[in-house]
């Protein structure tokens, strides 16, 4: 008896119902009365770069709705007067905060339904964009974000670029919802006047021709659009700083002769998995083979096409590209991406990675500039007693115009700073009680969480907000075991879907149920291997009685320079490993 076909999901047949992705969103953003945004909007929503959200922590008085909206920073690039300009959105129009992400952009959290045109026209308005930073498109694309000055970093950057502009998808309700006939406010037109003078937008979004029936169907996403998110990275070895073996597409620098000969091209990587369902899983990335630099938009088109046409588009939870490379197999994947590009892939060239993530404090640039990484812990750019973060990198911006560049980690880079005024940047950072890291444990540095509870819904338990006090309970453990000075990858996340790469951290938390948490080890230093769940529904408030042995263990039986993540992954995995078996 032949297999029964299964019936698209309800996403793909809204798609297929409001290609322009238009859904009711225009009329619900009128209706002064409405509380929300329906579920199928919400849907539509993602392409535009919204999340609707509720507060959970106020659920049990009745349901508190926002949104969050993300930007998109190619390669974490921001213009000093863009930020400044986002400084005030997130003032005026939201919680006052702004979220820096992994995968190199801003959110914006807490912004209610009135203020939303508004918010959306301004980010626009100061060079940038929010189409297609959700949803099931290409999403930001993300690249080495230090502004070191060389030759190979700057053709990099502009791949990136290129890429991002080849696959922004044609959306006409984008410009008719959010931008036109929009207005400025009058105490954002300077902000947004000293955007414009400075640049021009990277991201000119393609206005498709209607069709006989008046629909604009994109030439290449299709009428239905991708079966789910899709994620590309670029990265320059020896420092892996984009995890880019997470992404559905990889570009890895070849480096030859000082100049970019061209990129090793992964493909299939993807963390988000589903708690007790075996058919969701965290992969990496497989190395398919090079390319030359001139090919890198077409291999983008032609890996970004076949996940249109063979991904799962009857179960969400099974649609990454990672599962069409894990059944059909890495042989087949490479056939079909050299059918649709007319060529084949050349062997994959020597690029090895020998570290992850971002080196703090002052750092030369080749143009004789200094650059600045400064940590932002758990990527919440904000204003508290004695810390003024958000205070700070404003007077900064609006004094000194450096470059931003937001980095992979949940960090800030403030680059193209003239040497003589290192000093004084230091002493503005000191004035709101910000330091340059001088102080940073090597642990802190690396540790990344996602927001989690109280506004995503997808959360099961914490992670920003509990993520501090985690990493002070595992420096004291570090201290107490003499291992205060090394670096331990620790990376935690509310739910299993990944959103802060918890399966590469050497020590990762994955949220499974109210205050219990998988336990995972066995990551490594340059990024290039998944950890492994050590124990399961571990409690907050017992993660120092497991990590202490642990820790206690790989001081006395490590070998000379072995990092953290190669210990637990030869001898505590293989324990574990050897426990269950025994117990059947």
């Amino acid at each position: 008896m032949a297999d029964a076909i299964k019936p698209p999901s309800r996403n793909e047949i809204l798609k297929t119902e409001s290609p322009s992705l238009a859904g009711t969103i225009a009329a619900t953003l009128d209706d002064v009365g409405a509380e929300k945004f329906s579920e199928d909007d919400n849907q539509f929503l993602k392409f535009h770069g919204i999340y609707q959200q509720d507060d959970r922590d106020k659920r049990r008085t009745g349901r508190e709705y926002s949104v969050m909206v993300r930007t998109r920073q190619t390669g974490g690039v921001v213009p000093p007067e863009q930020y400044l300009v986002y400084d005030a959105l997130a003032t005026k129009l939201a919680n006052g905060t702004l979220r820096l992400t992994t995968r190199q952009t801003f959110q914006f959290h807490g912004v209610v339904k009135g203020g939303l045109r508004k918010l959306i026209h301004s980010i626009n308005e100061s060079l940038s964009t929010t189409i297609a930073t959700c949803g099931d498109v290409n999403r930001n694309v993300t690249a080495p974000p230090a502004p070191v000055g060389t030759t190979v970093h700057e053709s990099l950057v502009a791949d990136a670029f290129a890429v991002t502009r080849a696959l922004i998808p044609v959306a006409t309700s984008y410009h008719q919802i959010w931008i036109d006939g929009e207005k400025l406010e009058q105490d954002l037109s300077d902000l947004i006047a000293a955007a414009k003078s400075a640049g021009e937008n990277p991201y000119p979004i393609p206005q498709g021709n209607p069709g006989p029936d008046g629909t604009v169907v994109d030439p290449l996403y299709g009428k239905t659009y991708l079966p789910r998110k899709f994620k590309i990275g670029f990265a320059v070895p020896p420092q892996n700083d984009t995890d880019i073996f997470t992404n559905d597409l990889g570009f890895v620098a070849v480096v030859e002769n000082g100049a970019l000969a061209g990129y090793n091209l992964l493909a299939g990587g993807g963390l988000g998995s589903t708690h007790g369902n075996t058919e969701t899983f965290p992969r990496l990335a497989s190395v398919i083979g090079f390319i030359p630099r001139d090919k890198v938009v077409e291999a983008a088109k032609a890996v970004l096409t076949l996940h249109r046409d063979f991904g799962d588009r009857t179960n969400r939870r099974h649609a990454r590209l990672k599962y069409v490379l894990e059944e059909k197999g890495v042989e087949w994947f490479t056939q079909e991406v050299e059918t649709r590009l007319g060529f084949s892939f050349a062997p994959a060239r020597p690029a090895p990675f020998t570290f992850q993530g971002d080196q703090f404090g002052w750092h030369d640039q080749l143009d004789g500039k200094k650059y600045l990484t400064l940590f932002v812990e758990t990527g919440r750019i904000k204003d508290v007693p004695g810390h003024a973060l958000k205070t700070a990198l404003r007077e900064v911006v609006a004094q000194f115009h450096p470059y931003l560049y937001l980095t992979p980690s949940q960090n800030i880079i403030l680059g193209d700073i003239d040497p003589g005024q290192r000093e004084a940047v230091t002493e503005l950072f000191k004035k709101h009680g910000v330091g340059v890291n001088e102080n940073l444990s090597r642990t802190r540095g690396a540790g990344m969480a996602c927001p989690a509870l109280p506004t995503c819904g997808l959360a099961l338990t914490e992670a920003e907000r509990v993520f501090p006090k985690v990493i002070d309970e595992i420096e004291v453990l570090l201290a107490e075991t003499g291992l205060a000075s090394e670096e331990i990858s620790v990376r935690m996340t509310g739910c299993p879907n990944g959103c802060a790469r918890p399966y590469m951290g050497e020590i990762g938390f994955i949220g499974r149920a109210p205050n219990k948490y998988n336990l995972m080890l066995g990551g490594n230093h340059t990024s290039t291997r998944l950890n492994q769940v050590y124990r399961e529904n571990v409690k907050l408030e017992d993660f120092a009685t497991e990590l202490r042995p642990v820790l206690a263990r790989y001081k006395s039986e490590r070998l000379v320079g072995e990092h953290f993540g190669d210990f637990a992954e030869r001898v505590l995995l293989r324990e574990r490993a050897a426990e269950i078996a025994v117990a059947g």
